[in-house]
């Protein structure tokens, strides 16, 4: 089944030999670089463009085209190599084609078997003013090969794009691959016309365990080899190494002399990390937090990321022991800031642990399978059935399945050991949208002037691993409502038989949510309306209500209820159609620009049809226009509407006021036991958040 990417997301690949296909509608330039371990291009020869279109295991098209197919056989890629990247762009100006992606159809690239098989796609999106795009990048973890959706224009063309990844030749390598592709553009192939029904471009939505999954930075710092050019899927070949083509001629050109390299892998920059930007800024402007643009295509870009300089390495770990593992760094991962590489460097400790789990699953259920299989031929045997021939051979068995368990056992210990302590330095580093409500970062808690990436909604964790939890983070802002469930479902192990109390502890939930969402917007940036029709959440809200950071007081009753959902669906509407008409400028003053939280208590109680119409509505169109759901409720009780509320039990993610294993990631499969981002009992740290945000707003009226 194929994995249709979306921004940032990763999958993992099973092949070593593979093609890229692209599809883009008009002619474009199909190239790669491959980097070291920090993603760094040293020099030119690690670039594959139409000038010098082959590098060991990897050759790309001579040729603009509007499809091409670049081989890649990872199998044959030297040890220094740890990322592929796969570049497209448009011929340079003056001849004749468009200068810029937002002219054209979206491109579509795929990763494919050798059989023509998709493994994954992804349609680049959200382009505009750029002329060049990093569309995918192959990347080796562990020892493993993934792909990435990364999408990362750039409006300077290829020259900015190489500069990005820090290659110092970027400028001339970018002249001598125009002029290789002006010469041969009129051998470029014209594309086909697809009907309406052929566009492969989709959506965007996000997987409930968090796309944008780090690729933490290796803890070694081997020296690079310099690739030589040699048939993407043959080994390399004995004697002397050809030499690379000349980038500045026409395809063919040897290039004079050895190539240089440099003195250091690590001189220059990482490259973009996917999590970040995917338009170019202007540097003398200030960043801005991504939002609904008038009418134009929408800016994926996060508000802290940079073009103008390049991102500082990451905190290097100290030289391990021979035979000890590397002492763990918070922070060891790629990003523009520390706050996006810890959010890297969590996701990717998921990862970890996620392969790790898998692979002792793996290992015990061989085990199994072969002693079964023992056992079945010693009892086909009538003479080894009964006596001590078949006594022996049963307990053989046995001890061999053992014996693989505890070596996978052994396995599994000594990497849970490894991500324990790299747990235990990256949790007192967080900031606070990523820590637990224990952390000692609140204690020094202040409203930022930004919103963070992403938000702290629980824990995950695995039976193997029952001490080891992982952050959930979800990014900002939502882009899925949020529903606790307060039904007995949330309570497999009984610990709450009682339904008030249950209720009372999802309400008092959600209540902690949003004050985390308060706690990490700007000052005003963040609104939260609260219907609760009976007020049976009134001693939960109390730390809400007595704060003063609720827009309007909890709404009771049916005409409450009512109000408060003819406002909202009316904002909504008229957002829409400010955006889809290009006049987001001539919204009415009085209208509240923040982002708009609705925190629904009890339901369905208190709510007739047209309300439950307008609650669908909201859950739907509302995040694309910043106004998000968080229900609380349970959804046996609201089954007399039958299947007309289906959908939107599937639009919202849904949390648990008490552990419950309903997570499911799609990578490997586990069923992950999810834990509430709990106040600790007694703590008076939500009082406190609460105080400094509405100081902050008594500040700024």
């Amino acid at each position: 089944m194929t994995a249709e990417l979306v921004r940032g997301q990763n999958h993992p690949l099973s092949q070593v030999r593979l093609e890229i296909r692209v599809s883009a509608g008009t002619p474009v330039v199909a190239g790669a670089t491959i980097g070291d371990e920090r993603g760094k291009v040293p020099g030119v020869e690690w670039v594959a463009h139409p000038g010098a279109p082959t590098l060991p295991g990897l050759e790309v098209s001579r040729q603009a085209a509007a499809d091409h197919r670049l081989a890649v056989d990872l199998g044959a890629m030297p040890e220094a190599v740890h990322r592929v990247s796969v570049l497209l762009a448009l011929p340079a100006p003056g001849t004749g084609g468009p200068v810029r992606f937002g002219a054209v159809a979206a491109p579509f690239v795929a990763v494919t078997g050798l059989d023509g098989t998709e493994i994954a796609s992804y349609t680049i999106t959200g382009l505009d003013a750029e002329s060049a795009v990093v569309a995918l990048e192959l990347y080796r973890r562990q020892g493993a090969w993934k792909v990435r959706a990364v999408g990362q224009g750039y409006a300077g063309g290829l020259a900015e794009l190489l500069t990005d990844q820090g290659l110092a030749q970027a400028y001339p390598l970018a002249s001598g691959i125009n002029e290789a592709v002006a010469q041969g553009l009129a051998r470029s192939v014209q594309a086909l016309p697809r009907p309406a029904d052929a566009d492969r471009s989709r959506r965007t939505t996000a997987s409930t365990t968090g796309p944008d999954q780090g690729d933490p930075a290796p803890q070694g710092t081997p020296g690079p080899v310099a690739p030589q050019p040699t048939p993407p899927y043959a080994g390399p070949a004995s004697g002397t190494p050809q030499q690379p083509n000349s980038p500045y001629g026409p395809p063919g050109t040897p290039a004079s002399g050895t190539p240089q390299q440099p003195a250091s892998p690590y001189d220059g920059h990482a490259p973009d990390d996917l999590s970040a930007l995917t338009r170019a800024h202007d540097p003398s402007s200030a960043p801005q937090p991504s939002g609904p643009s008038s009418g134009g295509p929408i800016d994926y870009s996060h508000p802290r990321r940079q073009n103008t300089a390049p991102p500082p390495p990451p905190p290097a770990a100290p030289a391990a022991q021979p035979g000890r593992p590397a002492t763990p760094v918070a922070g060891d991962a790629t990003g523009w800031s520390m706050e996006e590489r810890l959010y890297n460097q969590v996701w990717g400790m998921f990862e970890d642990l996620a392969r790790t789990t898998a692979a002792y699953r793996s290992a015990v259920d061989f085990a199994d399978a072969r002693m079964e299989k023992e056992l079945d031929q010693v009892l086909s045997d009538p003479r080894s059935r009964i006596g001590g021939h078949g006594d022996a051979a049963r307990e053989a068995a046995r001890a061999r399945q053992a014996q693989l368990v505890d070596q996978a056992r052994a396995a599994l210990d000594r990497d849970l050991a490894q991500l324990s302590a790299e747990a235990g330095v990256v949790e007192p580093a967080l900031p606070p949208a990523y820590a637990r409500w224990d952390n000692p970062v609140w204690h020094a808690y202040r409203v930022p002037m930004e919103i963070p990436m992403a938000l702290r909604v629980g824990d995950l964790r695995l039976p193997e691993a029952a001490q080891l939890r992982i952050p959930m983070l979800v990014r900002l802002p939502l882009e899925r409502g949020l529903w606790l469930d307060s039904g007995a479902a949330g309570s497999p192990d009984g610990s709450f038989t009682d339904t008030y109390d249950l209720r009372r502890l999802a309400m008092e939930t959600a209540v902690a949510h949003a004050v985390r969402l308060l706690a990490v917007y700007p000052a005003d940036e963040f609104t939260v309306h609260v219907i609760d029709p009976a007020g049976a959440g009134a001693q939960a809200l109390v730390p809400l209500v007595r704060a003063g950071v609720l827009a309007t007081p909890p709404a009771i009753g049916a005409a409450g209820v009512a109000d408060t959902l003819t406002r909202l669906t009316q904002r909504v509407d008229l957002v829409q159609m400010a955006i889809r008409g290009g006049v987001a400028d001539s919204l009415p003053s009085d209208l509240d620009t923040a982002e708009q939280l609705l925190i629904v208590n009890d339901f369905p109680h208190g709510f007739d049809d047209r309300a439950v119409n307008q609650l669908r509505y909201l859950a739907d169109e509302g995040p694309a226009v910043g106004v998000h759901l968080m229900m609380v409720a349970d959804r046996e009780e609201a089954t007399g509407y039958g299947p007309l509320l289906d959908p939107l039990w599937r639009s919202l993610l849904r949390l648990t006021p008490v552990p419950d294993d309903h997570l499911a990631d799609p990578w490997v499969g586990h069923a992950w036991t999810y834990e509430p981002a709990l106040v600790p009992p007694g703590s008076q740290v939500l009082q406190r958040v609460l105080s400094e945000v509405a100081r902050a707003r008594t500040k700024r009226t």
